[in-house]
């Protein structure tokens, strides 16, 4: 899907537009071939600076080309598999001459979202340096916000671990520390790919973009130590759940074997008194029945007491 948005330079106004003409942002949602050699020939772009990103294993870099030059970065997505709730995609941002702005994706990402929906404020698609760092600045304000849902996720999951007795929790847990592993790699090969522009030889930066630049580093930063910091508290966390879940299942066993010896009075006493032999006093009592309840559950009462007692009930 190709989509072209441009702001007009006298008015401000920010729309969609259907024929390109410079200062214009391209996006491309999950191209398809013919969609990349369109753009690739309508831009003269090499096809295959295109095709890159559309690859899952492409780590974050900048790459340049005659007069193109590419960033790619990690982007953070929120998914619905109980395996992977969170994973990272890439985003390829094209700054072609002066001229045009492309933006290659995956799927949807909400962060592209927020500039088409007007959410940043002074965006303009002609201005391509601060574009570009608006850019990175909402990128590492994405997994700012994930890793606060990550800690909601870990502060739900703890809640409920005192009583749990499946690996459900444990899974979840290791679920969440498989994606912040994804997700600390991402934020290290962003954080080169950002030190690299602010040291100017990308793109052209002015004052006011370096500043923001300066922001995003910082707040790349802050997500890796947050991200550090989470994973050590899963890590060990996971390790609790796992000792709480043999506990629980120890204590219910244990209190099970403890049900079972008591129940078990009754069943011995009914056979024993059930044995083809002359009983006496019981086979002519007409109260024995009676008598044989009360003396099983006297002694079952015993029993229970002196496990209570070894805590085992």
């Amino acid at each position: 899907m190709i989509k072209y948005y441009y702001t007009d330079v006298e008015t401000g106004e920010f729309q969609k537009i259907e024929t390109l003409k410079p200062g214009s942002w391209i996006h491309l949602e999950n191209p398809k071939t013919e969609e990349v050699e369109e753009i690739s020939q309508m831009l003269g772009v090499k096809k295959s600076m295109l095709l890159s990103v559309i690859d899952n294993d492409e780590r974050p870099r900048i790459d340049e080309e005659g007069d193109c030059t590419m960033l790619l970065l990690d982007v953070p997505i929120t998914t619905n598999k109980k395996s992977k709730p969170i994973i990272t995609l890439p985003l390829g941002i094209l700054v072609i001459r002066d001229d045009y702005i492309v933006t290659v994706s995956l799927q949807k990402y909400p962060i592209l979202d927020s500039f088409i929906k007007g959410k940043v404020k002074e965006f303009y698609t002609y201005k391509k340096s601060r574009f570009v760092i608006q850019l990175i600045y909402q990128i590492a304000i994405s997994y700012l916000s994930i890793l606060r849902i990550i800690d909601q996720k870990i502060e739900a999951t703890e809640s409920k671990v005192l009583t749990a007795t499946k690996n459900e929790e444990l899974l979840h847990l290791l679920a969440l520390e498989n994606s912040l592993t994804y997700i600390i790699t991402a934020l290290r090969g962003n954080g080169v790919v950002l030190d690299k522009i602010l040291k100017g030889n990308v793109i052209q930066l002015f004052a006011e973009d370096e500043d923001l630049l300066e922001d995003a580093i910082i707040e790349n930063n802050q997500a890796i130590d947050m991200a550090d910091l989470y994973r050590g508290i899963l890590s060990s966390t996971t390790d609790t759940v796992a000792t709480i879940i043999s506990n629980n299942l120890n204590s219910i066993m244990k209190f099970l074997a403890g049900i079972t010896i008591v129940l078990s009075i009754p069943t011995m006493v009914a056979s024993f008194m059930g044995m083809n032999v002359k009983l006496g006093f019981w086979s002519t009592n007409p109260f024995a029945f009676i008598l044989l309840l009360l003396l099983s559950l006297l002694i079952s009462i015993i029993i229970a007491i002196i496990l209570k007692k070894k805590n085992m009930l």
